[in-house]
């Protein structure tokens, strides 16, 4: 278990002075909160003796239903009885883990991948091997070869854990040709999926894409979450999984923490069966088209030659490279001197990968503080570029282990 590095500036990131795009958090003030009030207090009054109660390790059976329902938006079709309800989508991969991955184990991810994945990874001492992605998402030949290679080695792979729509932390979306290249090589090796969704309802352009567990129901395990489609303090996520697999996860739920929060999953059923939730995921996702669109503008007009950034269509994040030879990582608390956050890309690698790179949030602030923000930011690599044109380049010392992350960076 290691702490990071990170984030204790995060507790100075938190200053009203700072401004932060470094934090994963929805911004919830777009939640009517007055209607959301009265439906808990009626739901008090109405079902108290119920919602207060012990639960069962699998989950509420009416909310398991309505997830399906949620699920049906990007062509999944799924049992109730193959739904788990879990804290958020993190206890599902940590269960997952524990069932599956032994010291040593070798598991595949995106590089860059979510740090949440790779802190949990870490503490069951998976051996991760990471695959490159890039504008398109995760690519095919990368993974071909590198299943290939593993099985020359004699090594097995226990799964692929993927993000493939509005990826944290790269924003990149997994094309359609690629989901079904993706799946056809997964098979072929009888390599288990992940699909980890939590964004996949906040595109800001047409429908929601196909999830790769709509086409191969048999071989992924979907995780979803209703933390940035409602609110994260319910602490409300899922697994859809093979009948077998979610037999194991009922058992490992059971051992891990007995029965999940009553109220938070009869509030989040209540809050889909009674409230106009299409409507409120639209109304989010233009909230963070235009932030997006902030972000984007703001960085095109004031990032310095060198510098390139990804461009989302949906989800909360940017993925910004350095010009060769700076450091992110070591430029983060020279950056929160000058009030501006963000995260070191070293976090999303298991490897030591990503001192070029940093992660944007556009999720959390308002426009015009992402536009300062950006300004701020722009200003601290210009000087890191004089910087490094006038001594050369520098790296800070290189650590091992992966770093944890606090829930407001994730």
């Amino acid at each position: 278990m290691v702490a990071s590095e990170i984030r204790a500036l995060f507790a100075v990131a938190s200053r009203p002075e700072v401004v932060s795009l470094a934090g994963g958090m929805p911004n919830i003030a777009a939640l009517p909160l007055d209607v959301i009030g009265g439906m808990l207090d009626e739901l008090t009054r109405r079902r108290g003796a119920e919602a207060l109660q012990y639960a069962s390790a699998q989950g509420d059976p009416e909310l398991r239903a309505r997830i399906c329902e949620v699920m049906a938006l990007e062509g999944v079709h799924g049992s109730p009885d193959d739904v788990i309800v879990t804290v958020g989508s993190q206890q599902a991969l940590d269960l997952l883990t524990r069932i599956f991955v032994d010291p040593g184990d070798v598991v595949l991810a995106e590089a860059p991948s979510y740090v949440g994945a790779l802190g949990t990874f870490a503490m069951y001492q998976a051996d991760v091997v990471h695959v490159p992605l890039d504008s398109e998402g995760l690519v095919p030949a990368a993974l071909r070869e590198t299943l290939e290679r593993l099985r020359r080695e004699g090594r097995r792979v226990k799964f692929l854990y993927t993000v493939p729509t509005f990826q944290n932390p790269a924003g990149v979306t997994l094309t359609a040709a690629r989901r079904a290249e993706l799946l056809d090589i997964c098979a072929a090796h009888g390599v288990l999926v992940i699909e980890d969704n939590p964004y996949g309802l906040l595109g800001f352009d047409g429908e929601p894409m196909r999830a790769l567990r709509a086409d191969d129901p048999d071989h992924v395990i979907y995780l979803g979450s209703f933390s940035k489609t409602f609110a994260p303090g319910f602490r409300i996520g899922w697994a859809l999984a093979p009948h077998a697999v979610r037999a194991k996860l009922v058992l490992a739920a059971e051992s891990a923490i007995l029965s999940h929060a009553s109220f938070s999953q009869f509030a989040v059923r209540e809050y889909l069966m009674t409230q106009p939730w299409h409507q409120q995921i639209k109304s989010f996702r233009e909230m963070y088209r235009e932030r997006r669109d902030a972000m984007l503008d703001a960085l095109e007009s004031m990032m310095p030659a060198g510098c390139t950034w990804t461009r989302p269509a949906g989800g909360f994040f940017v993925w910004l490279t350095l010009p060769e030879g700076l450091d992110a990582k070591a430029m983060a608390p020279r950056a929160i001197a000058d009030r501006v956050a963000y995260v070191p890309g070293t976090g999303f690698y298991a490897d030591g990968q990503g001192r070029r790179n940093m992660r944007l949030s556009y999720c959390y602030p308002e426009p015009d503080r992402i536009r300062e923000g950006v300004r701020r930011l722009a200003s601290v690599v210009e000087r890191e570029i004089e910087l490094r044109d006038t001594f050369g380049t520098g790296r800070a010392p290189e650590r091992s282990g992966v770093d944890t992350p606090g829930p407001d960076t994730a």
